[in-house]
């Protein structure tokens, strides 16, 4: 099944080593945000950490927690009747795979161009291009790519 065919809000990509790289919608990812935080929640946990941010109803979440747990995002175990959710990919691994995603279809694949872009179009302070100064110049040191 292709990404395209698995709709918009979530899917995965194998990455060279069968490494898989997770892609999350807006409301996905504000919630991944909630579970990496506490570490594990319940819907009601998560519908509080977001009300004022989203304005959402308990169910949506709830909903969404499942369709999350489907695409094997999330996890719950129960404890009485309430279900209480954690994360089972890291920030990490959504974080290289939304970049990478982003990365092909922005720049075909370009990571230069990536980050002239960011470079050219956003304000980046002298202390922040410093950091990034070091941390090529670490990389050219270690032999990254």
């Amino acid at each position: 099944m292709s990404n395209k065919d698995k709709g918009k809000d979530a899917f995965e990509d194998e990455a060279e080593g069968g490494q898989k790289l997770t892609h999350l919608g807006a409301l996905q990812l504000a919630i991944m945000r909630v579970l990496w935080e506490l570490g594990e929640a319940t819907v009601t946990d998560v519908h509080q950490a977001l009300l004022s941010e989203r304005g959402l109803a308990p169910t949506t979440i709830a909903t969404m927690l499942k369709k999350m747990e489907e695409k094997g995002v999330v996890a719950h175990r129960a404890e009485g009747r309430k279900f209480i959710y954690r994360p089972t990919v890291s920030e990490d691994q959504v974080t290289r795979g939304m970049v990478s995603d982003l990365t092909e279809r922005l720049f075909r694949g370009d990571p230069v161009a990536l980050v002239s872009h960011l470079i050219a179009r956003h304000e980046i302070r002298a202390d922040e291009l410093s950091e990034l100064e070091r941390m090529i110049a670490a990389a050219k040191k270690e032999g990254k790519r």
